[in-house]
């Protein structure tokens, strides 16, 4: 065997001690790879059998339960009265959704004749928004006839009392003797009482015998009334009926639906008569198959008068039933003509606001309605400004109803 260099210059007994060193390497590497390997077979072990996760790995999600607070406990406690559209035991079958009082939300009404939709937004006020304002009766308003009001369990509702009718004492002044004898207009401004803003642009800028029906929502959608009676206007209040696409189309709490009883729709009704008061009649909001549904009508209709209120029918529903019932009632009642701003422009609302004034004309009178729209209201406005010089005559939907009752 040949040796090298080096071999032969090392001396005796380094050259084994060198292989000894060389083969000792690798062996030393796989038992720090076989120690590392046991410690993380035993703080596997150690995890699983200390670990209390009763899932063992399965995938989780977090979540925040809220604590309930006062104010829901008592939503829960009295479900009727918090305006939510809760129902009583007897009600369980029918449980839609409905919209929380004061929720901004967009519904969109449909014209009965043409079958023009018109989107309008509902809903504001802070109380509004935290269901606060249906949580007690509100209190009776300014200018109310105590003698006119009876209790029920959500607030004081109206009643005819020595021969008095809320439909009489809180309809508007007006000429009824000139009102007799020449065309009259009326416009009904609907959907307020859920926006300060826009309800308080009505109040102001429209002439007093322009009428302002109130949707029950709203912060406090009877200090709103209190101040439309103050500027001489005359109310209607608006209840919620069902309208044909119901649910998808949702016009609020406690609405009147052709699902529930009589007897449910009634208490339903009554919470609504509770918000607020001095009102002449009521109408409808929305609707379309509620007021063509005659065993769920009749019975409102029948209640209405005899409270003493009149009622007007907004025009939306072709098959409508309220007219004939009304007039089984004999109670003051009115229907709308024409829908203003089915189309919220300019040009189309002076468009419709022609058509009304050749409706009265033709007819002696004409109902138009439309919503409080800024648009809308500066287009009335100024319609009804030079009104009297074409020969008709502005009135109050009350006095347009007594004409149509005469007639």
């Amino acid at each position: 065997m040949t040796e090298t260099a080096d071999d032969l210059s090392a001396p005796l007994g380094q050259d084994k001690l060198r292989r000894k060193r060389r083969l000792r390497l690798p062996f030393t590497a796989m038992q720090l790879l076989a120690l590392l390997l046991g410690l993380f077979l035993v703080a596997f072990a150690g995890f699983a059998i200390f670990n209390k996760d009763p899932l063992g790995g399965e995938p989780m999600t977090r979540i925040a339960i809220r604590e309930p607070n006062a104010t829901d406990k008592a939503a829960d406690e009295k479900p009727a009265a918090s305006g939510h559209g809760q129902e009583s035991k007897q009600d369980t079958k029918e449980a839609p959704k409905q919209a929380v009082p004061g929720e901004q939300k967009t519904i969109t009404m449909i014209d009965g004749s043409t079958g023009a939709r018109h989107d309008v937004v509902i809903g504001s006020g802070d109380a509004a928004d935290k269901g606060e304002a249906a949580s007690a009766p509100p209190p009776v308003m300014a200018g109310i006839n105590p003698k006119l009001l009876e209790k029920s369990r959500y607030g004081m509702i109206p009643v005819v009392a020595d021969g008095l009718k809320p439909f009489n004492v809180y309809a508007a002044d007006a000429d009824r003797a000139k009102a007799a004898k020449m065309p009259v207009v009326a416009i009904v401004i609907g959907g307020l009482g859920v926006g300060a803003a826009k309800t308080l642009d009505a109040i102001m800028k429209l002439p007093a015998a322009v009428t302002l029906a109130f949707t029950p929502y709203g912060a406090d959608p009877g200090k709103l009334a209190e101040r439309a009676r103050a500027q001489r206007h005359e109310i209607f209040l608006q209840i919620p009926m069902e309208p044909y696409d119901f649910p998808d189309n949702d016009p609020g709490p406690q609405t009147l639906l052709t699902s529930l009883s009589p007897d449910q729709n009634m208490d339903r009704l009554y919470w609504h008569l509770s918000r607020m008061q001095g009102y002449a009649g009521l109408t409808n909001f929305m609707g379309a198959r509620f007021i063509a549904t005659e065993p769920a009508m009749q019975p409102i209709i029948r209640e209405a008068a005899k409270r003493g209120l009149g009622f007007f029918d907004d025009g939306s529903s072709p098959r409508s039933i309220a007219p004939q019932t009304a007039a089984n009632q004999a109670m003051p009642f009115g229907k709308g003509d024409i829908a203003i701003d089915v189309v919220p422009t300019p040009t189309e609302i002076d468009r419709a606001l022609n058509k009304l004034e050749a409706t009265a004309r033709e007819r002696g009178i004409a109902v138009g309605t439309a919503s409080a729209l800024p648009v809308s209201i500066e287009r009335i406005g100024a319609w009804t400004k030079t009104l009297g010089d074409r020969g008709i005559l502005l009135v109050p939907l009350t006095t347009a109803m007594l004409k149509s009752k005469s007639s």
